[in-house]
């Protein structure tokens, strides 16, 4: 097995802030990119999310999206400054941020200007909204995204409430900065093809309107469209998690087969004899309705021993845990996600190790999050700067 990541030797010059930007390079480090942050003298905001255990800027998700990052803080207003970013940036192959436009021009690092410093730098733009549309350089957050791009439109088509309401995690944030992690990727695969370096775009508004319609532009594909927008299973009222006699339970037979094995397995096969439910046809356009006898069938037992009968008759279906309740998930204990550290100024706290896993190597112990500028000496003196 290579003890070698792939993206040892890589350096990412990195002027992203809150989680979109940072999330990437979060991910690019874990894969072996030396990753250099560059932080204002009071850091990051993101590190403010939370209740920090000991240090001031030091907040728990801080921990997590910023580990194996180096952090410098200089002056981007005074000479010095100026000077030890220019340095990094020749001697970076991504240079990555989430300033607008206006602003990043104004610190002399546009993507032009940048060019000129290292001509094959992958220039990666984290934007709100694409600079080619009617709200370019427009801020943005989470919140603002998931309005724009519908999400919030979601969860009313499901309980009829009318009221638009945000999806209750930072959506738009992380899957942006999924985005941003193939894009970089892609233009380092294209540069290593190539030789050259190029802009890329990562626009929140059009990575998560994308993202939404994959399936709810449904219907309304075609022109002229057959339907309506929405899939019509994802906004189904009825197809939730179930009460089970002591808890909830999620089923997804989804296939005609698995319908009819789970009424037989649950000892309602007189189910599948009523006229709406006769055949396939009848099933399918009642599907709501198939949810709504399972969720009658589903009180009868604990979750437990549905488990077992589904299994036993290959049903899809698995306990309905509580966020906190997966620390404690016996799947997610013996694959190891969480795992224990101990910080140096921090103490103890939980990591949550990435997800994806490679066959040629192991990810080894990633370096703790920094502390805001931690590594301002050490970098300079690299650089060939004084700290």
């Amino acid at each position: 097995m290579s003890k070698k990541l792939p993206l040892a030797g890589i350096r990412v010059a990195d002027m992203t802030t809150v989680v979109f930007g940072p999330y990437c390079t979060q991910i690019l480090a874990d894969l072996g990119a030396d990753v250099i942050k560059v932080e204002p003298a009071d850091g990051d905001s993101a590190r403010n999310i939370g209740v920090p255990a000991k240090t001031p800027a030091m907040g728990p998700i801080h921990l997590r999206l910023n580990r194996g990052k180096r952090s410098v803080s200089w002056d981007m207003k005074s000479e010095k400054g100026k000077l030890a970013v220019q340095r990094l940036l020749e001697t970076s192959d991504v240079f990555i941020h989430n300033i607008r436009p206006e602003a990043i021009d104004r610190l002399g690092l546009g993507y032009e200007a940048v060019k000129k410093l290292q001509p094959n730098i992958i220039y990666v733009h984290c934007t709100g909204f694409g600079l080619g549309g009617q709200y370019a350089g427009l801020q943005a957050y989470d919140d603002v995204i998931q309005a724009a791009s519908g999400a919030v439109s979601l969860l009313p088509r499901v309980d009829g409430n009318p009221r638009p309401r945000y999806l209750p995690m930072l959506f738009a944030d992380k899957v942006s900065g999924l985005h941003a992690v193939y894009a970089t990727l892609a233009a380092l695969i294209a540069k290593g093809r190539d030789g050259e370096g190029q802009h890329v775009e990562v626009p929140m508004f059009e990575a998560i309107t994308s993202f939404n319609m994959l399936e709810h532009l449904c219907d309304a594909t075609f022109v002229p469209p057959t339907g309506n927008w929405g899939y019509p299973r994802q906004l189904d009222p009825v197809r939730q998690p179930m009460r089970t006699k002591d808890g909830y339970i999620s089923i997804a037979p989804y296939l005609d087969d698995r319908w009819v094995r789970f009424f037989q397995a649950t000892g309602h096969p007189e189910i599948l004899e009523e006229e709406r439910f006769i055949d396939k046809a009848t099933r399918r356009a009642n599907m709501t309705q198939m949810y709504e006898a399972a969720e009658a069938i589903l009180p009868e037992k604990t979750t437990a021993e549905w488990l077992k009968i589904l299994k036993e008759a290959h049903v899809p279906a698995i306990h309905a845990n509580e966020i906190g309740d997966v620390l404690e998930d016996p799947h997610l204990k013996t694959s190891g996600l969480f795992q224990k550290r101990e910080h140096p100024t921090e103490g103890g706290y939980i990591e949550v190790r990435q997800p994806v896993r490679f066959s040629s190597f192991e990810y080894p112990e990633s370096a703790h999050a920094p502390t805001i500028g931690q590594h301002t000496a050490e970098v300079s003196r690299e650089l060939g700067l004084e700290s």
